[in-house]
């Protein structure tokens, strides 16, 4: 039997998006929306209760000191870019009033496989992305080509084998978004 919680939840589900990141505005979530948005995204399926997982905010000037960390790794390694292109990687992370980024922790185990324990990451990043929309935020799940350079992970404070999952933007949405196409069931569906 439905519930008008459980019709909300439904509603959200079916009718959550991704914005475009330059639809995304001021303002963010407050502290205490932040927590409550990670709490929600710690509640994931976790196979052996490994928390294989964290999370890395950035807020306020956070995101232009991380953005100062992407665009000098760019310039080592596109030394000719002028700088329109080179401040396009220094506002990565300052173009939401806040992004929070996944890491994943996974590692060997006895018993439970890596792939699992990255899957659980994943569904962080969901839930993170699900509670955002739920307190009446937007979010968009993005990772580029600096989620996956090593030398920027180590800035942003990444041992050497933590991943980053995503970086979730977080903020209000500027206007109204149209829907992309989803695939029909009958081309993603099978029984067995």
């Amino acid at each position: 039997m439905k519930t008008d919680t459980s019709t909300d939840a439904l509603r959200l589900l079916k009718l959550r998006k991704s914005p475009k990141i330059f639809d995304i505005v001021a303002p963010g979530p407050k502290p205490a929306e932040i927590d409550e948005m990670l709490t929600i995204a710690s509640r994931v399926p976790d196979h052996g209760k490994l928390a294989p997982w964290r999370f890395i905010v950035f807020e306020g000037e956070g995101r232009e000191r991380a953005g100062e960390l992407i665009a000098g790794t760019f310039q080592k390694d596109v030394p000719e870019a002028d700088a329109d292109r080179v401040n396009i990687e220094r506002t990565r992370l300052s173009r939401a009033p806040l992004v929070i980024a996944v890491v994943s922790k996974a590692a060997p185990h006895v018993k439970i496989p890596e792939w699992e324990q990255l899957m659980s990451g994943a569904a962080a990043c969901t839930l993170l992305v699900l509670a955002a929309n739920a307190l009446g935020y937007v979010a968009t799940w993005l990772t580029e080509w600096y989620a996956y350079d090593a030398r920027v992970r180590a800035g942003l404070g990444l041992a050497a084998d933590e991943r980053i999952v995503g970086f979730v933007h977080i903020g209000t949405l500027a206007k109204p978004q149209e829907d992309r196409p989803r695939p029909a069931l009958a081309d993603i569906v099978t029984r067995f």
